[in-house]
């Protein structure tokens, strides 16, 4: 409870400085219990907008910028995405996202400068904090055993698309709980824990009532488990169950 009250305290304190500054002003990159946390939150009462960004649509891990209402000017989130990949592709080992994680946080650099990491195939591509970009560009050199390349992207279409993969499959009812039982292929009662413990968020919000019923287009993720889109029913089937279409980010 006190870590919470501390990261609240500075959220509202960055909430107050753009508010009588009149300037945009940034979090580092916030989990998702950090953004439930602020969307819980009143800021309209300060007299400021929030918003939140992770470098790409349906980021998991989000920067949330806060700027007074009557901003004029434009103005960017300070993200910049750095690309992996192996000096010698020959040489190189089957690499994860855990193993790109840890090659970074070996640095001695706090969860919260980095963002999402995406990994495909013999690459990947991080999101962090433009003031931390210089830093790994110099001293992140290997993943594992396997030395590396890195190089910050310029061009955003160099960006890659999360990897989704199609689950699909009936269910009496659209409930959170057969949501994510059909998403992670468990039965609905194992999920019940994950729910009521306040892991599962729908859209960076959680959502404790298994019965919640989720919107077509909602982003679900559980702690532990991963996340998915919810794409919503394509038909019923004739014993009367409802045939939805699920893509559960890998």
């Amino acid at each position: 409870m006190e870590k919470e009250e501390f990261f609240l305290k500075r959220i509202r304190e960055l909430a107050n400085i753009s508010y009588h500054r009149d300037i945009v002003t940034f979090s580092d990159f916030l989990n998702l219990n950090e953004q439930n946390i602020v969307s819980s939150q009143d800021f309209r009462s300060l007299g400021v907008t929030v918003e939140s960004f992770g470098g790409y649509e349906n980021a998991e891990r989000q920067m949330v910028a806060f700027h007074p209402d009557a901003l004029a000017f434009p103005w960017e989130y300070p993200i910049d995405c750095l690309r992996v990949e192996p000096k010698a592709l020959k040489f190189s080992e089957e690499l994860g996202h855990r193993d790109y994680l840890g090659a970074i946080l070996n640095l001695g650099v706090d969860r919260s400068v980095v963002g999402d990491i995406l990994v495909q195939e013999n690459a990947a591509w991080f999101f962090c904090l433009q003031k931390m970009t210089d830093f790994f560009l110099e001293n992140l050199c290997r993943v594992r055993h396997t030395n590396i390349l890195i190089t910050k992207v310029e061009d955003p279409g160099e960006l890659p698309s999360p990897n989704l993969t199609t689950v699909s499959g009936t269910c009496s009812s659209v409930r959170l709980d057969a949501l994510i039982a059909l998403a992670f292929r468990e039965s609905r009662s194992s999920m019940v824990s994950y729910i009521e413990g306040g892991q599962v968020f729908v859209n960076g919000r959680i959502v404790t009532s298994n019965g919640y019923e989720p919107k077509e287009g909602d982003i679900i993720s559980v702690r532990g488990k991963g996340r998915f889109l919810y794409e919503g029913v394509s038909r019923q089937t004739k014993k009367g169950r409802l045939s939805v279409r699920i893509s559960r980010y890998v």
